[in-house]
């Protein structure tokens, strides 16, 4: 079983509710109002649990969480031509090399 505590969880103020609200990335369609931050991340810790609970239950396939994938540190991305050319020539300027170039923009 997965273990409830490791999934990506985020507190903020939701204005229109005028409460915090609790999230999980790994499960976009959950959310919890409370007064305040712990009350909502406490919660929604307990219905993450019980919706894990639920879905092993069912044989429906529950999400890994983030924090337990392992990640290569690649990935692809498209970008127009134009905007390919404009990076390297960047990077060839700095003296260093595209993917650096990239990797630290989007840092």
């Amino acid at each position: 079983m997965i273990d409830h505590k490791h999934y990506t969880y985020r507190v903020t103020w939701s204005e229109e509710d005028g409460e915090h609200v609790a999230l999980c990335a790994e499960f976009p369609s959950l959310s919890y109002l409370a007064e305040t931050p712990a009350q909502a991340l406490h919660s929604m810790l307990d219905i993450v649990k019980e919706v894990i609970i639920d879905m092993a239950e069912n044989g429906e396939d529950v999400p890994q969480p983030f924090s337990d994938k392992a990640y290569s540190g690649k990935f692809q991305v498209r970008i127009p031509p134009e905007q390919h050319r404009n990076l390297a020539i960047q990077a060839a300027e700095m003296g260093i090399s595209l993917n650096r170039h990239v990797s630290s923009k989007l840092a």
